[in-house]
């Protein structure tokens, strides 16, 4: 098959397809070249300015707008429902909304007048009580127009609202934000494009409707005629004056369809910038002189305000400023924390003020639906929460106190950082200027003051995460939740924030609950770690404790350790694979335990060793690893369960150790650790 070349590398388009789709473009051109071509353009004026046809053009436009504003009115909260809320029908409700696209438009006027006529199942009552005639009426061609109109408005909203995520408008109700404010300030902020290409669609359709106007709403000049019905007329009469009218219909709808290039059914490349609302997250961001800027490119300076680049952590030079003492905190409130956790997760917590806890545990451990339970977010798991002396269960999520920091931080991008960290306070009923001078000291407090008026997209990953909790202290917030904070950041950056984050915690009158898979940020921020698995609680003690002790195999092996869970048996461990880990302090036989070898304590040698080693096993390494200066090596074995090792590169070199190298290792009683579980 012969194929066509096109501009660019890649493959080449098949003629087969080509041709085809050369005569589909033409079949859609073709009848709008024949209206351009029969235009007489030099009668156009007086075709366009005819007594008919400007009273034709004002009704038009007097019914698209009405039509719009009815679309608005209904659709956007028909939008808001089928994107954010799952309820039984939702397909059939759907299906209703894509019927007038798909439904012929003189059924569609058929299907209102037997709805809304003098003998329609409403039109009799409406004409009764409210004395309202909707056929052969102006409001009459404004109800059709709407029908046919308003799906357009209500798919490009709902894709909209489908591709915003559900974490921002969770982060508003966490700071204290009502559902109705969280809608207005945050949910049609981020949805605008997709609203403004809905709008424009739906009133571009009402503009052009025909066939329902002329049969609900008659064809009534100065009433019900507008310009389609118009064309329809001159049709009849003068088919130069309706080529002309037409013409003007046509360059309607093309400026609606070129002003919306980009934001309605078109491909991801011509999208320029992100549309929806997210924050860049590429790992370049625009700098305030345009260049790119790497978001974690040079870590985040401590002490004194830096200066040039480093200014603010994203590429842009500042001049050097004296930095602001920040105000002293005043005396938190104090909150203890008493929660009762039922559902996916069962658990009970108890907290005194000023707490912070590191929650651990493998994926679907249930540490996030902990939190979200916390917050009233989720159906999975149900907390009876009280904070202090105050019951907040039955308490929607705007009005429980507690605030959520997610992974990313969830600023919201179409407000600077002095505004989302205002937004908290001003939710709460705050007046503006008490709202904004307390966030600017939130702000000066987590050193990031000078960036109070840059957006999001504008500021570092290291510098959004210090907004991002700025923000939710801000709120003065009962209970505190940190959904890995630090995770999305590279690692000099984390221990800049992490230092940051320790230190308010310390002044922090709540109690803090924070998501970790990083062993250093439990130990570093935390007085207790809960591990969860599977929605229980398997340890919640200090980081001393837990680091010394693990009772979770995933934590031990998060620490580094080897995790080998057994039964006691008289001389040690028994293994599930049916062998015996020999211990010095043996547990009453049948407990249920879990053995912890660290990895320096396994000796590896290329013969059978002798000697008082107890626990001898022949295995293969499988995987040699670099972890700072040493040397980590997995090593399988038939009669043991995979074991790491950690040994110096000279050892390695010196037994000339490379994968697939069959070795013995060796661990004695005394160097494992049995912890019953």
């Amino acid at each position: 098959m012969k194929r066509l070349r096109g501009r660019n590398s890649g493959p080449r388009t098949p003629i087969a397809l080509a041709i085809p789709a050369l005569l589909a473009i033409a079949f859609l051109l073709l009848p709008l070249l024949g209206i351009l071509v029969r235009t007489e353009w030099g009668e156009l004026g007086a075709h366009l300015t005819t007594e008919g046809t400007t009273q034709a053009l004002k009704l038009s436009l007097v019914v698209s707008f009405w039509a719009l504003a009815l679309s608005l009115l209904l659709g956007v909260p028909l939008a808001w429902l089928l994107a954010r809320v799952d309820f039984p029908g939702k397909a059939v409700v759907r299906s209703l909304v894509l019927l007038p696209m798909v439904l012929p438009p003189t059924v569609g006027g058929v299907a209102l007048l037997l709805a809304f006529g003098r003998r329609g199942l409403l039109g009799p009552w409406l004409e009764d009580t409210f004395g309202i005639t909707l056929p052969f009426h102006t409001s009459g061609a404004v109800i059709a127009a709407t029908f046919v109109a308003m799906p357009f408005l209500v798919i490009s909203l709902e894709g909209a609202l489908g591709g915003l995520s559900p974490r921002y408008e969770e982060t508003a109700a966490s700071l204290g934000a009502s559902p109705v404010r969280v809608f207005r300030t945050v949910t049609l902020p981020m949805v605008a494009p997709g609203l403004i290409a809905g709008a424009a669609l739906t009133w571009a359709r009402a503009l052009g409707e025909f066939g329902a106007t002329i049969t609900f709403a008659g064809n009534l000049p100065g009433s019900t005629q507008t310009l389609p019905l118009q064309v329809y007329l001159l049709l009849q009469d003068s088919p130069e004056a309706a080529t002309s009218v037409s013409l003007l219909l046509l360059a309607i709808a093309m400026a609606v369809l070129v002003a919306l290039r980009g934001r309605w059914m078109s491909t991801p490349r011509s999208r320029r910038g992100n549309r929806s609302g997210e924050p860049r997250h590429s790992g370049q961001l625009p700098n305030e002189r345009g260049a790119p800027a790497s978001r974690n490119a040079e870590p985040e300076p401590t002490g004194a305000e830096p200066t040039g680049a480093g200014a603010a952590d994203a590429g842009t030079a500042e001049p050097r400023q004296a930095k602001p003492t920040p105000p002293s905190p005043p005396t938190p409130e104090r909150w203890s924390l008493r929660a009762d956790v039922t559902g996916f997760n069962r658990l009970s917590l108890d907290a005194e003020p000023g707490t912070t806890i590191a929650v651990v545990g493998p994926n679907g451990a249930g540490k996030t639906t902990l939190l979200r339970a916390l917050l009233g977010l989720t159906p999975r798991a149900h907390a009876e929460l009280r904070l202090g002396g105050t019951d907040v269960t039955g308490l929607p999520p705007h009005r429980r106190h507690v605030s959520w920091v997610p992974q990313d931080g969830a600023l919201f991008p179409h407000m600077s950082a002095l505004a989302n960290t205002a937004y908290g306070p001003r939710a709460l009923g705050v007046p503006r200027a008490e709202a904004r001078r307390r966030a600017q000291e939130w702000l000066d407090r987590l050193g990031v003051g000078h960036l109070a008026h840059r957006r999001p997209a504008q500021v570092s990953g290291g510098q959004a995460q210090r907004v991002a909790l700025a923000r939710a202290l801000a709120a003065r917030p009962r209970l505190l939740l940190l959904d890995e904070p630090l995770a999305a950041l590279d690692q000099t950056t984390r221990a800049h924030v992490r230092h940051t984050l320790r230190t308010h915690l310390d002044t922090f009158g709540g109690v803090c609950l924070i998501v970790t898979h990083d062993p250093v940020e439990a130990v570093s921020l935390a007085d207790r770690v809960l591990v969860l698995d599977e929605g229980l609680a398997l340890q919640d003690e200090t980081p001393a404790e837990v680091t010394r002790h693990p009772r979770s195999p995933w934590v031990a092996r998060m620490l580094g350790r080897n995790a080998w869970p057994g039964v006691a048996g008289p001389e040690g461990l028994v293994l599930p694979g049916g062998g015996t880990l020999v211990t010095a302090d043996p547990l009453p036989p049948g407990t249920e335990a879990l053995a912890i070898i660290a990895p320096e304590a396994v000796s590896v040698h290329r013969d059978k060793p002798t000697g008082s080693p107890r626990n001898v096993w022949p295995g293969t390494i499988r995987e040699i690893t670099a972890s700072g200066s040493r040397l980590r090596l997995l090593i399988t074995s038939r009669q043991a369960p995979d074991l790491v090792a950690e040994i110096t590169p000279q050892a390695a070199a010196e037994l000339g150790l490379t994968d697939g190298t069959p070795v013995w290792t060796s661990v004695k009683a005394t160097e494992t650790t049995v912890v019953p579980t």
